[in-house]
């Protein structure tokens, strides 16, 4: 069942229902174009959207309901006790609880497409899988059949109802706008999605750990107990540890990408020759693109034992993991960001204002700083946002160049950790979704969400200041 090439067999008949389109436009035209209300490609394009766009939406549409439509029909085809377990026990399959039902239906599907079961294979659990297999087999042919039958009907209506008074263009930009307002509103309920699984999974956590102790106590150390003699799981959650490591890489890396990106936009805006700036740019715009793990790899074997050893022939204690080691690389990292947004909005500062200054004798330093500094400063302040996001946001480089410890301290030259490394290893591996310890993670992706709004607003309050005065 090869879902790409159905799809790519839509398109084909798309671009086919086009042309065909396309001609018979010009065929009703007697091949004077200017008789037509619309160009001959707005007539072809009608036809193409007619031909493809009912037959994806019956396909998105039988996608999304085939998969539960066919696992209840398979469960309610089932007999009243199977064999499921390892041992062969009998389940009723009126009281299987969710979860039992779900490594059932599971086992059904990995043995259907050829993976490996979980557990045992019953006998059950073949009849279950053949059957499963038959009735996706015959899902999909009666899909191919429909979505073909909606494209020759929508072909159809849409080639007969071609002539030269037909409003083809007005009817394209509605579809294109009805389009462009279902992918805006898809964006807006992912993110309103995003909110509230992070707000409803929070709260949970909540339910179990005080928001006082969360938001400000010292002591972050999520193991918690499964037995009451359990050792090494104390279950604390003050999470001030995570929020200072975060705090102080970003600083640090700040401290590093801001001036350099800052002075390296400047200078290829309006220093270096066209020449120098059409080599420089791209060069150091490579290095936005380099794989996170690769810093990572370049702190944890290069940078962090070079400040370790630097300090320690000078007197001082520097930890092997440190979070200098990972903001000082995290830095490296984020001045192409800061350094080509930059560079395109002081390039965007008219030239009227340069010739001003200089016209009432400014130099050009002069210049820069008191003019063209100024009226680019909204779109820097953008930039240096993105940075700063970019700074919270990482994570390999922080695990494997500032380590996992939580450790409440301002002292660069010892291990910390982040927000983001946090959640990360607080979800992985198979842990329970209802303990604290995972939920802890909702808590601080709603935390680092808060922050991050609390940047925009505030940027955005810069700009809307900085753009009344200038413009």
């Amino acid at each position: 069942m090869n879902y790409s090439i159905l799809l790519l067999t839509l398109v084909a008949l798309s671009i086919v229902g086009y042309y065909m389109g396309r001609n018979r436009a010009r065929v009703t035209a007697d091949g004077r174009i200017d008789r037509l209300h619309s160009l001959p490609s707005y007539y072809g394009t009608n036809v193409a959207i007619w031909v493809g766009l009912p037959a994806f939406i019956l396909f998105a549409g039988w996608a999304a309901l085939q998969a539960p439509i066919i696992e209840g029909l398979v469960f309610g085809s089932l007999p009243d006790q199977i064999r499921m377990t390892v041992n062969g026990d009998l389940l009723a399959t009126a009281k299987m609880t969710a979860a039992q039902k779900t490594l059932f239906l599971n086992n059904v599907q990995n043995i259907a497409t050829g993976d490996i079961a979980s557990q045992a294979v019953s006998d059950d659990v073949r009849r279950a899988a053949a059957h499963y297999a038959r009735l996706r087999g015959l899902s999909f042919m009666m899909m191919i059949g429909a979505m073909l039958i909606a494209a020759a009907i929508g072909a159809f209506f849409a080639y007969r109802a071609i002539n030269p008074t037909m409003r083809a263009r007005n009817t394209v930009e509605r579809v294109v706008s009805g389009v462009m307002l279902v992918c805006s509103t898809l964006a807006v309920m992912t993110t309103v999605g995003i909110v509230l699984s992070l707000l409803f999974e929070s709260f949970d956590f909540f339910t179990k750990v005080s928001p006082i102790e969360f938001l400000f106590g010292t002591d972050w150390s999520p193991q918690t107990a499964i037995r009451a003699d359990q050792v090494g799981s104390s279950g604390a959650f003050g999470a001030i540890p995570v929020f200072a490591g975060t705090l102080l890489i970003t600083v640090i890396a700040m401290i590093v990408a801001v001036p350099v990106g800052l002075y390296a936009a400047v200078y290829l805006s309006e220093y270096a020759r066209p020449k120098v700036r059409s080599t420089v740019k791209p060069v150091m715009e490579i290095l936005a693109g380099v794989p996170t793990v690769v810093y990572g790899f370049f702190a944890a074997l290069t940078v962090a034992p070079f400040v370790r050893d630097a300090g320690n022939s000078i007197g001082l204690d520097v930890a092997s993991e440190s979070a200098l080691a990972a903001g000082v690389v995290m830095g490296v990292m984020i001045i192409p960001f800061v350094s080509s947004l930059s560079d395109d909005v002081i390039n965007a500062v008219p030239q009227s204002m340069r010739d001003g200054s200089y016209g009432l004798g400014a130099t050009r330093s002069e210049t820069i700083r008191e003019v063209i500094l100024p009226a680019a400063l909204p779109g820097i302040v953008g930039a240096v946002l993105l940075a700063v996001s970019r700074a919270i946001g990482e994570t390999m480089i922080v695990v494997m160049a500032a380590g996992l410890s939580a450790n409440l301290t301002a002292n660069p030259f010892e291990a910390v950790t982040t927000v983001t490394v946090q959640i990360v290893t607080n979800l992985t591996g198979d842990p329970e979704f209802d303990s604290p310890k995972t939920l802890s993670a909702f808590a601080l992706g709603l935390v680092l969400f808060v922050v991050t709004l609390c940047l925009n607003v505030v940027a955005l309050r810069v700009v809307q200041k900085y753009r009344e005065k200038y413009e």
